[in-house]
């Protein structure tokens, strides 16, 4: 019986009992638990965090049978189970503070049903900790508790900033409890997309190790090239293999790279190289910091951080390259150490993110923007450069007046919107491209020959 590929399928019991293909990952919930209790991962959306939190919360219950042939069949102590609460934020979208009320009462009042316990405090945060604590007493055991998408009700009104403070606070209260029940915790787990400041919604909470860029969980989600070819090498043939390597591979958490998993799949069902994780949903306010912050898009070709400011995000304080890195459309490509500080060489991870990106853009500066994407894919795919000038005049023209304020003197402003529409197209462009005499703003390599643009305003026009 051929297996499955399991495409959105986040249910680990699920996979190992429906005769699905899984990527074996039970090894880092040994080490998880080997090594400490309360663990936070950052990690883009669509990488596997929920069916990682699904596959703890089953080793914790004892599910040995759905185990079988995995690392943690005999590495784990299946003798001992625990009760596990699983709180789940990515089921929908909460517009408003009182919604996000109703949804914590509704998941606390679930579990008060599915343990056959009574809960009688009033308050959210007061529930929350009834629930723990009266498991523990009923069971004799410490509990689990496993957070999925801790952030996304703060994202989901990030441009409603009134919503999204009350919002924090109402997060912060439940993520804040946590801390007086140590006693009564055996193991925690909190994945989400952003890092938010811990000071601002997990204040106290200062035993929560963020795994987020610990080398030896950089591949916890996402697939590496030993497992591509382990799990799914026969489906897979060598010229193949270079190609989804080139437009889905190349995210890196400082340690080896990954793939995205969710392309990954969709690749083997369709058999056609498409944005299909890009196309699952990239968020509108993304395009409009670009914009407020007037960022220098072909800086994205390569640019720099500190791990301290990829970590800086919060509804105050949001830095573009932070929001890009930890949404997954940036990754780290290099390590720079000099003395005793550390910087990292971020750039897009592959030729999806990079294409899809772009296009992205280039349809905010124009809403018909594909058509522009082809007819300049055929001026430099057919070498007619006499057409280059008209499409010029065209491109400029269609921008709307409202993107050259406090810009359109600046030759950045310029060379922005003629990179946004060339990486469009899928050349290979190369962005402030260093030569022996200067850098040169835009360098696109096609077949035998190279391209090259220069930018330049007349400011006195």
């Amino acid at each position: 019986m051929n297996k499955k590929l399991p495409i959105g399928v986040s249910s680990f019991e699920k996979i190992r009992s429906d005769n699905y293909y899984y990527v074996d990952k039970t090894h880092f919930i040994r080490k998880l638990a080997d090594q400490g209790s309360y663990y936070f991962l950052s990690r883009p959306r669509r990488f596997g965090k929920s069916l990682f939190l699904d596959t703890i919360k089953c080793a914790f219950e004892g599910k040995k049978e759905l185990f079988q042939g995995l690392f943690l069949e005999n590495n784990w102590n299946w003798n001992q189970t625990f009760p596990v609460i699983r709180l789940f934020f990515d089921e929908g979208i909460i517009k408003k503070p009182q919604e996000l009320l109703s949804y914590i009462f509704s998941y606390l009042n679930q579990y008060s049903l599915i343990f056959n316990i009574q809960l009688h405090e009033e308050l959210f945060f007061r529930r929350f900790k009834e629930l723990i604590e009266k498991l523990y007493f009923k069971f004799n055991k410490q509990v689990v508790l496993l957070v999925d998408e801790y952030d996304k009700p703060i994202l989901d009104n990030i441009e409603n900033p009134d919503n999204a403070k009350e919002i924090r606070e109402i997060l912060k209260g439940l993520y804040q409890t946590i801390k007086s029940l140590d006693k009564y915790l055996k193991f925690v787990f909190i994945t989400g997309i952003s890092k938010f400041a811990k000071v601002s919604l997990f204040s106290g909470l200062n035993q929560l190790n963020d795994i987020s860029l610990d080398k030896e969980y950089s591949t916890i989600c996402g697939y590496t090239q030993h497992e591509l070819i382990l799990t799914f090498g026969h489906l897979i043939s060598n010229q193949e293999l270079e190609l989804i390597k080139e437009w889905y591979n190349g995210y890196s958490w400082l340690g080896e790279n990954v793939y995205n998993p969710f392309d990954v799949l969709l690749y083997l069902q369709k058999r056609d190289f498409r944005n299909y994780w890009f196309e699952t949903g990239t968020p509108s306010f993304l395009i409009k910091i670009l914009q407020q912050k007037q960022f220098y898009i072909p800086q994205l070709e390569k640019t720099y951080s500190t791990e301290q400011l990829l970590s800086l995000f919060d509804i105050e304080t949001i830095l573009p390259e932070a929001l890009l890195f930890q949404s997954g459309y940036l990754t780290i490509k290099q390590v720079i150490k000099q003395n005793d500080m550390t910087d990292f060489e971020l750039s897009y991870p592959n030729k999806e993110v990079r294409i899809a990106l772009n296009s992205l853009i280039a349809n905010h500066f124009y809403s018909q923007s594909h058509l522009l994407v082809k007819k300049l894919k055929d001026i430099i795919y057919s070498s007619n450069l006499q057409d280059l000038p008209d499409f010029l005049n065209t491109l400029f023209a269609q921008v709307p007046f409202q993107w050259y304020i406090h810009t359109s003197q600046y030759e950045a402003f310029y060379c922005t919107v003629f990179y946004v529409f060339l990486v469009a197209t899928g050349l290979n462009v190369i962005a402030e491209d260093t030569s022996s005499t200067g850098n040169i703003d835009l360098t696109v390599l096609h077949q035998n020959t190279a391209y090259i643009f220069e930018f330049k305003v007349d400011k006195g026009q």
